[in-house]
Order: C-alpha cells, then structure tokens, then sequence
C-alpha cells in the first residue's frame, strides 16, 4: 500500500535531514561548498571591471566573430575560448559587470564540487578531509580569480582542467581503463583553450603518479611511471607538441632575463615568504592597493613568521604520522618550483619585477595543488580495492554458488549494483552506515574498501570506474597501500582485510576463518590473522609518537585552535580584500560619463582622448582611448576629428568644450583683422613657439566674408577646412611641426581675418 506524507528514513523525518544524519561530512562539504560561493560572489559584486576587462571588451566590442579574432593573442596569451566569452557578453550586456559575476561564481562552483570529488577518489575518508577542502574553498590566493574578469576567465578553466585530469589520471591508473585516457586529454585540451599556463597540468600529472602511486627511489620512481602508464604520456605528450606548434607560430618570447641575483632572491622571498606560505594558512592579513587591479600582499612580519613556523609544524607533524605525506610535500615543492622558474623567466627582468612575487594570482593554480597534498598528508592515499590474479581461483561464495565477481553477478558488480544482503550495511565516504535495506534487516558489520581483495560488498563511495578490472591482473595500487601478507601454507598474497560479519550466530568461514560474533562497526575486532581497523592508518605508517599519544586531549584542542586561527585569518584577509576591491576608479569614471551623456544635447561630439591613467593604463594603448573605452556603451558618445564646437570628457567623466593648450600665433599687423588671408595669397604667421613633429589638435578663429575652403600648413603638411560666413572657429586633429604657420583660402574673393591660432593638446576649459 502506498504512503503519503514526508518522506522518512531511519533516523527520522525527512530526506534532506536523513541523508544529512548519514552522510554528515558531505553535508558539511556541501554547506562549505554554497557558504564559500555566497562569499565569494558577495565580495566580488563589490567591485567592478578592472583595467584588463575594459580593454578585452574594447577588442570585442570592435570586431566581429572570426577565426582571426578568436586565435588572436592578448598580451601574448593564448586564450581563445575566453575570447569568446567576453565577445558574447559584450554583445549581449556591454560593459555591464553582473554577467561576468554570474560566470565565475558559476566556474567556481564547478571546480568546487570537482575538487571535493577528487579529494573523496584521491584520499582516506574521514572528517580531517574539511581541511584540505577549506584550505582549497577560502584560500585568499584565489580571491582575485573569482572575482576580476580577465584574470577568472584564465584561472579558473585552469584549475579545471587541473582537478578534472588529476581524476581521470587517477582512474586510469587504478583502471587502466582507455576511457580515462580520453577524459585526461580532453581535460587538458579544455584547460589550454582559455590559457595557455595550462600546458603545466601535464608536467602536474606525470609528478603525481609518480609519487603518489609509484615507489622506490626518484629515477627507478621516474622509469617506472613511464613504462607502466606510458599511454597517458604518449597522449599527452601528442597535445603538448600540437599546442605547442600553434601557440609558437603565434606567440613573441616572453622570455626575460634578472638583472641580478638580489632581484631573485627578493622575487623568491615575495613569492614564498609573503604570498604562498600565508596565503594557504590564512593571510597575508594586510593588503596594498594597486589601482582599480586587485591589490598586491604585504604580510607583517610577525605574521609572516607564525605562518612559516605553522607550516613547518604541519609538514614535520604529518611526515611523521604518515609515510605518504613526505611524497605529498615534495610533490607539492615540485609544482611550484616549476610555477616559479615560469615566474621568474617571463616577470623578472621587466618593471613588474618589484612586486611579481607579490601577485597572489599568479600562483592561485598551486592552491589546488597544495590543498590535495595537505589532504594526502592529514588522510592518507585511498587504495583502490584490489583484485587477484585471474589465474588465482576465487574463493567460494558463501551460499556455495558462483562468487560475486563472476557470471551475472560479476557484472552486477561492475554495474555498481551490489546485492540486496551485501547491501544492508555498506559504508560511506565517511565511514558511516548506509541502510540501503529495510529496518528490519538484520544489520551487519562493513568493512572498510581498501581492505577488500574484490570479493563481497563494494563500498559505496566507489564509483564503478576507481575499480580494476576483474578480467585482467591486478591494476597498480599507491605505494602507501596497506602491504600484502603471505599465506604460510599456500604461499599467495593477499591484503589484509575483515571479514564480513554474519547475521547472529551464524558464523560463516572467509579465507579459511571464522567470524566472531557481532561486533559494533566502531569496535572492530581484532585476531592474531587480522590486525585491529585503526581508522584510517596503514599498518606500515610510524607509530604515533609518545608525546601524542599521551596528551591527546592537548594536541586535539591545540589542533582545534589552530583551525579557528587560521579560519578567523582568512576571514580577516579576504574582508580587507573585499574593501580594496570595492574601490573601483572605472566604474565612478563610468558611472559619471553616462549621466553626463544622459543630460547633454543629442549632437555633442567629442575629440579622442585616453581615459585616465588609473582607469586603464597608458600601456594598453590603443584601448585606452575613450572611443575604444565606451564603444560598449549602448549610448556611446560621437568621436570625430573635425569640429567647430567640439567637448571632450575630463579626467573624473565630466563634458566639458575644448581648449588648446599650445603655442599661438603671434598678434597680426593689420588693426581689427590681426592676419589679413585673400584669395590667391598665402598669410604666414610666426608662432611664439615652435611644434614638434606629433599629433596635435589646431584652433582656428576666424571672421570671413563668405564661404569656402581653407588651407592650414605646418612643416610641409596642410589640412583643408571649411570657412563659413562670419565669426567662426574650428577644430581639428593635424600631425605636424614647425615655428610658421601658413594660410590661404580659395575663393578669390572671400577675405579671412584670424588672430586666433593655436596648436598644442586638447583639455577641458575650466
């Protein structure tokens, strides 16, 4: 009979609240994952576009869709795909900021709930994985990614491409599934259609596997991860030649050289001693502003010391509880001494030199890392369930029928659909109960996935593809797995493991032993055959030491306050972040052009001029111009070159008429006329100054007899103008130079009277 009502599970009322009960880690992720978006998104609708944005709106707003366009280079980046982006926006919103808000709150919460999946496949199960995941969620290195336009539609696809290739190698390795090798590429290809940096996900990869999952010494490591996965580095290797042939054809050397060994060695202490360090442990708790960019770090030095001095805690703390974490840390070094040497070799050397090491984005992609490393070393690797060989019988079920990885059933378990008395008692990614069966059943005791060999329950964290394949040999495991004991008498291998627990008083013999009565799944028992569950630690990590073990209510509060530091740190960081930001010259500078416009005649005109300094910067010419600037506006202004009452915008967006600022001609001989111009005779007039050969805009004034047209020369160039009848002036843009100016006009019997003429720069009459 069907019910109605709320929906109910076992531990009460409601599937939100009863999937919360049972997977409350993924519920915390997912609390962190919306708070951290919310964050984030607030912060960056504070500010505004900035500096880059305008002029890649520039570029849209003036060209069309084509091939040209989209694999144009900008600022010797490759980054198609955001070209695109902002082309779309452009048309569809202008220089309206909310669109791009949207979009990278949107990319965010993809590499969010990415980077959470990952580090569920990649390490152990418990509640030390909110670390890494926060460190990842709130670090302040990755600030400006979510918030600022041109450096988010770089970053963000970046770190994308990062988690998605990671995951796919990961499976690859514990699968050898070709598939993932498919994933893998098409991660990188993805990454590198926004940005070229994301060539450095494959050199990520191969340092990886070769740490994580591959043992021994470094070259005997190297070798082996070249021959046992040499398909992923045969196709990766294809993409980078590939990309690498394109970005080159197109792309100028960036390549630059230190003027000194101070200048590196100030660069690496910026890098490592202001940015990275503090920034994954919450700081640098004290910004400089930088314009309408983000702003730059500046730590206190007592803080950047606490900061060093955690992190080296961490370090030793965790390579001394676990054997993987030193393979984690290094890996880690690895990523950003490449990250570094890319710094170095393309910033260092220029007149961003002083504060490269200063600019938490570029090293906003080793916050992915890091957070994956510091998960590896607080968790542990997640082996992946292994499988014997196929030439190792399996042995029999215990009903006596076929095993579960044979036959039907074998492909239910590939399927990911386990059997319903297999089902009762699976564990989560939590390491908690997942009542998959009725109440009523008899519960039973499940056993943590990495002991299993292949045989009875899967865990249900496990997605079907992080399992080997059960028709070929057993798939690579990480070095750190929990080593395989051998069997006196028979002589085979297998990974220790607990056997299932029956119903009540129904033992039933796994491996040649029999179980125990029920015991609770936090009470494991342990027998001389099967070493105690110890919760996530293999049985080759160092022994816990002394001091821990004996104050373990000290360590773990000091554990806790720790966190709350670090978290009221970062909280603290990216609130100051968030006033830097907020301060937006660009968008006061918009915000008063467009009133202006709104309340001017419908036919002022305006001469070019570039916008402010601080708006966007004299380097970006020729998208500092204000016809470039405002071409996105939908009320744009009219540019001409040509006027005779034309008004240009002041520094703060202000209309205001035009006046030269420049040398004049000197006063002419003829009372109530100055310089008397007749047709068929040139008047030369001196200037009280001489002009260098530049652009330079001329003032005219004049009285005429009737109409025609005028002739102004400058050094050998000249400019045609209309004359009109009567007291007139007029503009125009001219390039030229010269001490004399001469004038003629061409209608024999028009007189032109002038002692207005004045050549120099534009600027607001006051």
């Amino acid at each position: 009979m069907a019910s109605t009502g709320t929906p109910t599970t076992p531990d009460g009322p409601g599937l939100l609240g009863g999937w919360t009960r049972v997977h409350p880690i993924r519920a915390a992720a997912v609390a962190m994952i919306l708070v951290s978006l919310v964050w984030r998104a607030q912060l960056a609708s504070r500010g505004y576009l900035a500096v880059d944005d305008y002029v890649l709106i520039a570029r849209a707003g003036e060209s069309d869709l084509t091939p040209g366009f989209l694999l144009t280079l900008y600022n010797n980046h490759f980054m198609p795909a955001a070209l695109l982006i902002t082309w779309l926006v452009t048309r569809a919103a202008g220089l309206a900021y909310w669109p791009y808000v949207l979009l990278l709150t949107a990319a965010q919460a993809v590499l969010a709930v990415s980077f959470a999946r990952l580090l569920r496949t990649l390490v152990r199960p418990g509640w030390a994985l909110l670390v890494p995941l926060a460190v990842f969620l709130f670090s302040p290195l990755t600030l400006e990614a979510t918030s600022w336009w041109a450096v988010g539609v770089n970053m963000l696809p970046m770190q994308i491409a990062m988690v998605l290739a990671i995951g796919a190698q990961v499976r690859y390795v514990r699968t050898r599934r070709k598939r993932h090798l498919v994933s893998l590429a098409l991660a990188v290809l993805f990454g590198l259609i926004f940005f070229e940096k994301a060539l450095l996900v494959v050199p990520l990869v191969f340092l990886l596997t070769a740490f994580l999952f591959v043992g021994g010494p470094p070259v005997r490591a190297v070798l082996s991860t070249v021959r046992r996965y040499w398909p992923s580095w045969l196709v990766l290797t294809a993409l980078s030649l590939g990309f690498l042939a394109l970005y080159g054809s197109r792309a100028e050397s960036s390549l630059r050289r230190p003027d000194s060994l101070g200048e590196v060695l100030s660069f690496l202490w910026q890098l490592l001693g202001s940015t990275v360090v503090p920034g994954l442990l919450g700081g640098p708790w004290r910004w400089l502003p930088a314009g309408d960019g983000a702003p730059v770090t500046a730590p206190p030095e007592l803080g950047r010391w606490i900061a060093w001095a955690a992190f080296l805690v961490l370090v030793v703390l965790t390579v001394r509880l676990r054997r993987v974490a030193g393979r984690a840390w290094l890996l880690l070094a690895a990523y950003l001494t490449l990250v570094t040497a890319l710094l170095a070799a393309t910033r260092l050397g220029s007149i961003y030199s002083d504060v490269a090491g200063a600019v938490p984005r570029y090293v906003s992609d080793v916050v992915v890392v890091a957070a994956l490393c510091i998960g590896v070393a607080l968790l542990g690797l997640r082996p992946a369930p292994d499988h014997s060989s196929p030439a190792d019988p399996p042995p029999p079920n215990r009903d006596g029928g076929p095993h579960p990885d044979t036959g039907d059933e074998r492909a239910d378990a590939e399927s990911g659909q386990v059997p319903a008395e297999d089902a009762s008692a699976q564990v989560t990614a939590d390491g908690e109960r997942d009542d998959l069966v009725p109440a009523e059943a008899e519960p039973r005791v499940a056993v943590p996935a990495a002991t299993y060999r292949g045989h009875g329950v899967l865990h249900a964290e496990y997605d079907n593809d992080d399992l080997p394949a059960l028709d070929r040999p057993s798939a690579a495991r990480p070095f750190d797995a929990p080593p395989r004991r051998t069997d006196a008498v028979t002589g085979s291998t297998a990974t220790p493991a607990l056997p299932p627990s029956p119903a009540p008083d129904h033992p039933v013999p796994v491996d040649g032993r029999t179980a125990g009565p029920l015991s609770p799944p936090d009470k494991l028992t342990a027998t001389p055959e099967q070493p105690p569950y110890t919760g996530g630690r293999d049985p080759d990590d160092p022994p816990l030491p002394a001091v821990l073990a004996r104050h373990r209510e000290a360590v773990s509060a000091g554990l806790a306050l720790a966190l709350v530091a670090a978290g009221l740190g970062t909280a603290w960081t990216t609130a100051r972040f968030g006033d830097e930001w907020a301060v937006k010259s660009g968008r006061t500078y918009l915000d008063t052009v467009r009133t202006e416009l709104a309340a001017a005649p419908p036919d002022t005109v305006f001469f070019d001029q570039p916008v402010p300094g601080d708006v966007v910067p004299l380097l970006s010419a020729p998208y500092n111009r204000q016809s470039t600037f405002f071409h996105a506006l939908p009320e744009r202004p009219v540019f001409v070159t040509e006027a005779e009452n034309p008004s240009l915008f002041d520094s703060t967006g202000r209309i205001s008429p035009v006046k030269v600022d420049g040398p004049t001609a000197q006063p002419g001989p003829e009372q109530a006329c100055g310089w008397k111009v007749t047709g068929g005779e040139t008047a030369r007039l001196p200037l009280t100054g001489p002009r260098d050969d530049w652009f330079w805009v001329v003032r005219i004034g004049y009285l005429s007899s009737g109409e025609t047209t005028g002739t102004f020369r400058l050094g050998g160039k000249e400019k045609r103008f209309p004359v009109k009848t009567g007291l007139h002036q007029i503009f125009f843009e001219f390039t030229g130079g010269g001490d004399t100016v001469e004038l003629s006009v061409d209608d024999p019997g028009v007189t032109l009277c002038t002692n207005e003429v004045a050549i120099g720069t534009p600027t607001p009459q006051q």
